[in-house]
This record gives structure tokens, C-alpha cells and sequence, in this order.
């Protein structure tokens, strides 16, 4: 089922129902989840990227002035993840996670959000923006004391344990995705008889690749997204409706059973 613009109860009631039925439930997560806690999508029309040219991993190694560039522009967008709170989306996933229905989390958003909410078994792809971590020595600080340092003085901070460069603990355009996670992630993929593909357009590889590693490991595919995805045809449910709306009715639902 496609195109919803609200939630029909009969079609929330199946999924409800495929939730209580299934064994080992994985969530995937993208952009789309976050939008309703004022969290940008920066690769849609209009977004952070459309508008500025991002700092490849390879020129902040190699440049100064590139270093400079990538906290100049972590500057600007700090304060909209610091300021982001869990939305219904994300308390319903933690909760479901408490109460046995959700296996694992894997999302493809450096918010920080599901954390916040309560989950605990998550898998971030790309990492956290919250966290800042040392290239050289690896040690990892809270973000916001150093992103306040550099608006303060414009001079890149160096790590304090080690003093090599610090780098948001996220991965960066041309930058390798780190290994276990990834590897965990298909593994989780593999394992799932159901698989919710959540806010995420489906075309960034290789994380758009797990819903197909779900599907071809004989779990059904659930896509709730706002826009199409390239994978609509081959999932057992795809709903276009808001995020928010269809986690609320689906709480309602699953409430109400327990």
C-alpha cells in the first residue's frame, strides 16, 4: 500500500499485527525520522549541502584551511542538533526496544536522538555529532565544549590528551565507513523477519542495501517514508504518511493490546 496521506486504521492494524507476531524486529533509520524534531535533512532540495560544498575527509587531513572549513561549518550547524529533542518516533522505538518488540536500531542519523530517547541497542552508522573524537589517539569528548571553544577564539582545537586533530565523531564525505559497524548491521539485517525502513530514501549505499539483505533473507519489508524510495516495489508495505501520525496510531494499537 502506497501514496497514504493518513493513516488508514485497517493497514496500521496489520502492521501492529505483523509487530506482535514477528520474532526479530530491526528498525533502520533515516533523515525522515528526525525532520519532526527540527532536525534538517541536508541532502533534500534546500538542505546544508545544496548550499554549502562539504569538507572531504582527505583535504581535512592534508589542509589547515580545510580543518578550519569543516569546524567553520559544524559551527553553524551545532546548536540545530543540540537543541533537537526525541520525537514520538523515537520514544516509540526506545519503548518498543524496553518491552521485547524491537530487536536492534540502526540509523543512518548523527543526532543522537534515538540514544537520547532510551535506545540502547543501536547501531550508528555514520556516528554522532554529540561526540567529538581524536584522529590520532582516538579519545572521544562531549562536543559542545570545544564547538563553544572554536566560536570563541576561531583557533582549531587540538586533543588534550594527545594534541592531534579532532574531528566530529561522524563520517565525512570520502571518509570509510567503520567496518563492524557496517558488518553488524547486515548481520542484523540478515537475522530480521521484519524490517522497518523508516524516513530514509533508500539511494545512499551501502546502508540502502540492508532492507534488500532483509528481503532476501526471507524477512518481510516495511517502508515508511514521505517520498517513494527505489525499493517500493519489492517491500510488503510502504506507507507515505507522516512519521509521526503513523507511530502514533501504532502505539495506540500496541498499547492497547498489552
Amino acid at each position: 500500500m502506497s501514496g497514504n496521506e493518513i493513516c488508514d486504521d485497517h493497514t496500521i492494524r496489520q502492521l501492529a499485527g505483523w509487530l506482535r507476531d514477528a520474532q526479530h524486529v530491526i528498525a533502520f533509520t533515516g533523515a525522515g525520522v528526525s525532520t519532526e524534531s527540527g532536525i534538517p535533512d541536508f541532502r533534500s532540495p534546500g538542505g546544508v549541502w545544496s548550499k554549502t560544498e562539504p569538507v572531504y575527509y582527505e583535504d581535512f587531513l592534508q589542509s589547515a584551511e580545510a580543518r578550519q572549513e569543516y569546524w567553520r561549518q559544524k559551527s553553524e550547524t551545532h546548536d540545530g542538533f543540540l537543541q533537537g529533542v526525541p520525537n514520538v518516533t523515537h520514544r516509540a522505538l526506545a519503548r518498543w526496544e524496553q518491552v521485547g518488540i524491537l530487536k536492534g536500531l540502526i540509523t543512518q542519523n548523527i543526532d543522537g536522538l534515538h540514544r537520547m530517547a532510551g535506545s540502547d541497542n543501536v547501531l550508528e552508522i555514520h556516528g554522532t555529532a554529540r561526540e567529538i573524537g581524536c584522529l590520532d589517539c582516538e579519545a572521544r569528548y562531549e562536543a559542545d565544549p570545544l564547538v563553544q571553544e572554536f566560536r570563541r577564539t576561531n583557533v582549531l582545537p587540538d586533543c588534550p590528551r594527545c594534541g592531534g586533530h579532532l574531528k566530529h565523531a561522524t563520517i565525512s564525505f570520502g571518509q570509510a565507513l567503520v567496518p563492524s559497524v557496517l558488518e553488524d548491521s547486515a548481520r542484523w539485517a540478515g537475522k530480521s523477519d521484519l524490517f522497518l525502513a523508516l524516513g530514509s530514501s533508500l539511494v545512499v549505499h551501502p546502508a540502502a542495501g540492508l532492507p534488500t539483505i532483509a528481503k532476501q533473507s526471507g524477512g518481510r519489508l516495511v517502508i515508511i517514508n514521505r517520498d517513494s524510495t527505489p525499493l517500493d516495489t519489492t517491500a510488503d508495505l510502504v506507507l507515505n504518511t507522516p512519521m509521526g501520525e503513523t507511530f502514533e496510531a501504532l502505539e495506540r494499537i500496541l498499547r492497547n493490546d498489552e
